[in-house]
């Protein structure tokens, strides 16, 4: 029932039947199954049955007279399915020569289905009928109906029941399933942590999800809500289990501002001696110099090391010359480009950042004016979908995710350099004011590290010269500060985040479009110089993928780009890719985004 209800909670857009072997055929392009093999596997026993003299015409009896059945002699020749053959080797000897045989646990609508299954080949798999049907093929061993059903719950998957399909091929022992649904609910954990299926959970349960070092989570943030939020549940007979839940949560990984703001003050925390033991075990991490971290180990400051979906480039917008509409992608493993949905409308030098499995587009020049509106992709669906405008008109805005909000910082109302910055959050739908940057920035880079956003260089419009400055917004204490200033002035910089430091890639200083590169390191508060770019460029998109920082597009200061090359910090050096963009973009946002699978 569990099951039942999983599948039904949500409405999805019906996936295609899989088949179910290799060879076999899809008649119906709804859910309906049809097996070559199963039609050969049918001859063979027939031969089997006929060489054995085990022909015979029972009655197969259910639970319910109504789905009682009568095979006659010549209809059981042809039809000599795996099902009569499994009767006949469960049966005693003397069943063997009764007129009627007794199946017990399975229910005379399903019985009805697989001996239709049994003559036609074709079985229809739904979401009504899989969760008594996949059972019923097991105990029939009928197990071409067993592999499309599990097919069908793999198709199904998603955050709201894969805890439910997990349990479910756990207790038929569908191996693989039961892999399939683990590893999703790993992948999806900031979304199944939502739902009712995971507060369900035992204690063994979560605690084998919450360990695992394959759990797909932005932060360890994740991890520490997930677990109050299950004690809080049935917090009267949960509460003993703070303790050993606690010892899976990897406080050590938390940022020092997370630690003191929202642990230290938790009630459940407080009140635990244990528990504040893991709380004083992070502290001394954060403590210890960076370089010496390393040396204190326990199974909590181990970083997770999560399965990664494929990742694809997606580059939105630009102008070429003009504001333009279109996106394209990069696929890294095939070195392809190809084309998605179009952005509603025309824009440039928005701020693009990916949040909560979507692509946002936000802000930006439309060709004829600063807009204050804002897109949302899906990429499963390949559509675009307005979400709610910005309070303030902004182009070339820096845009980043800290936390669950997505930030829009500073930019160009059409008149003047903006320092304000604002938040947009999902759940709310809202956009919110924060606190003021220091200093007006249009043309500015941005980039999350350890839990605070930083905003590099740009353009005031004061003192009409580009910035070398730099400031760090805390979201705890909602404040702006100054932290050291590049070397160099940048405006358009390609601001991107690689293993924990912050990367200032190109830019311009007024005329003089730079090639040069340098990367600020947060815990020594210094900024140091890297290998140059191939190329100059300023307004470039940036986004890091698999250890490589990637710098798309942009201008040389006399013509667009259509070159992509990335950094490898190991060799620090920059290499091209073999393959441009379809078309030489600059000011486009760029973002990572999960490969459609």
């Amino acid at each position: 029932q569990f099951l039942h209800s999983a599948l039904l909670v949500r409405s999805r857009k019906s996936s295609p039947q899989p088949s179910l072997e290799p060879e076999e055929e899809q008649r119906d392009a709804g859910s309906t199954s049809f097996s070559q093999a199963h039609m050969k596997r049918a001859f063979q026993l027939m031969n089997e049955l006929r060489s054995l003299h085990s022909l015979f015409s029972p009655d197969l009896n259910t639970e319910h007279p109504e789905y009682q059945l009568h095979v006659p002699h010549f209809n059981l020749e042809l039809l000599s399915a795996e099902m009569w053959w499994c009767c006949l080797r469960m049966q005693t000897p003397q069943e063997k020569k009764a007129q009627r045989v007794e199946i017990k646990d399975v229910d005379g609508q399903t019985l009805r289905k697989l001996v239709d299954y049994i003559y036609t080949a074709e079985i229809k798999v739904t979401e009504d009928n899989v969760q008594v049907l996949l059972p019923a093929a097991s105990l029939l061993q009928l197990m071409d109906v067993r592999e499309v059903c599990c097919d069908f719950l793999q198709a199904q998957l998603h955050p709201t029941n894969c805890l439910g399909i997990r349990a479910f091929a756990d207790l038929h022992t569908c191996t693989q399933l039961l892999r399939q649904a683990h590893t999703y609910a790993e992948l999806h954990f900031s979304e199944v942590m939502l739902g009712e299926e995971f507060l369900g959970l035992n204690l063994q349960q979560v605690c084998s999800l919450i360990s695992s070092d394959k759990l797909t989570v932005s932060s360890e943030e994740k991890v520490f809500e997930a677990m109050i939020a299950w004690i809080k549940y049935d917090k009267e007979t949960r509460l003993e289990h703070m303790p050993k839940m606690m010892e899976h949560v990897r406080l050590p990984l938390l940022p020092r501002d997370y630690l003191v703001q929202i642990v230290e003050e938790e009630a459940l925390i407080k009140n635990n001696n244990t528990c504040k033991d893991f709380l004083i075990e992070a502290m001394k991490y954060h403590l210890l110099p960076a370089d010496q971290r390393h040396l204190m180990k326990t199974a909590r400051t181990r970083p997770r090391t999560p399965v990664s979906l494929p990742k694809v480039m997606i580059v939105v917008g630009g102008q070429a010359p003009k504001a333009i509409r279109s996106v394209e992608c990069y696929d890294i493993q095939e070195d392809r480009w190809y084309p998605v949905a179009d952005l509603p409308t025309r824009r440039c030098r928005a701020g693009v950042v990916s949040m909560a499995g979507c692509v946002y587009a936000v802000g930006g020049f439309n060709g004829s004016l600063r807009v204050r509106t804002a897109d949302a992709y899906d990429g499963a669906k390949d559509q675009w979908s307005s979400i709610p405008s910005m309070q303030e008109r902004r182009s070339t805005l820096g845009a980043a995710v800290l936390g669950e909000l997505l930030y829009a910082v500073g930019g160009f109302d059409g008149s003047t350099g903006l320092s304000s910055v604002e938040a947009y959050s999902c759940k709310s739908n809202e956009w919110v004011f924060v606190a003021p940057m220091n200093t007006r920035r249009s043309s500015v880079g941005v980039g999350v590290v350890e839990g605070k956003l930083y905003a590099v260089g740009g353009y005031d419009g004061a003192s009409r010269q580009c910035l070398s400055t730099v400031e760090v917004y805390n979201p705890v204490s909602n404040q702006w500060s100054f932290v050291a200033d590049m070397s160099t002035r940048r405006s358009g910089a390609g601001v991107g985040v690689l293993g924990g430091q912050l990367y200032a890639a190109g830019g311009h200083d007024g005329p003089l479009v730079r090639k040069s590169v340098e990367v600020y390191d947060p815990p020594s508060n210094t900024w140091r110089q890297v290998c140059d770019m191939n190329m100059c460029r300023r307004n470039a998109g940036v986004c890091a993928i698999s250890g490589l920082l990637y710098v798309i597009g942009g201008d040389d200061g006399s013509c667009n780009l259509s070159s992509v090359e990335y950094y490898n910090p190991t060799t620090d050096t920059w290499s091209l890719l073999p393959t441009n963009m379809s078309n030489g973009r600059s000011y486009a946002g760029v973002s990572v985004v999960d490969k459609p699978l």
